[in-house]
């Protein structure tokens, strides 16, 4: 499922450019892609944009971190509050995606809601623990649907091979 969400992301530059479920599911047939990936992916998209229906990204005065808006009004989370994963989000995000979660949140790239859709969105996957690499992707797809690029520098976080990189 994961190279057909690359695929659109790669292929349709926002969420709203994408063509609907069914014209989308043909032209990824004609990619030569799994039915049943296929399927799964667009199952997926389907729950991405309900989740990101009415979210709107804003960057903040500095330029540098995205709050998350819903239409109806939604009371922001308390500086103080912590976020306690369930067992289940537990096996299946693991403690590497958990960290980066809580990496992205401190470093202010996304707030609390949107936290709250990228997890969601990675309960919805199949299959064991969920890599980084996946985690990384689903995060992208969040940003996609809600129509807004990432900065830069999270969008070279997200999109970078950390394996061949070297600390100074």
């Amino acid at each position: 499922m994961f190279e057909v969400l690359v695929y659109v992301y790669e292929n349709y530059w926002r969420g709203d450019a994408c063509p609907e479920p069914e014209q989308l599911g043909r032209k990824l047939s004609a990619q030569g892609f799994d039915p049943q990936e296929i399927r799964d992916a667009l199952y997926w998209l389907d729950g991405l944009s309900l989740a990101t229906q009415g979210i709107e990204l804003t960057r903040h005065a500095d330029g540098t971190s995205a709050t998350v808006r819903a239409a109806p009004v939604v009371l922001p989370g308390s500086p103080d509050s912590m976020r306690i994963y369930s067992t289940a989000e537990q096996e299946h995000l693991g403690a590497e995606c958990l960290g980066f979660i809580s990496f992205l949140e401190s470093s202010q790239v996304f707030s609390a809601g949107l936290r709250e859709i990228v997890v969601e969105r990675a309960m919805a996957t199949t299959g064991d623990t969920l890599t980084l690499d996946e985690l990384k992707i689903i995060v992208l797809m969040v940003h996609w649907s809600a129509g807004v690029e990432p900065d830069a520098l999270v969008l070279d976080e997200l999109c970078d091979d950390t394996s061949t990189r070297v600390a100074h």
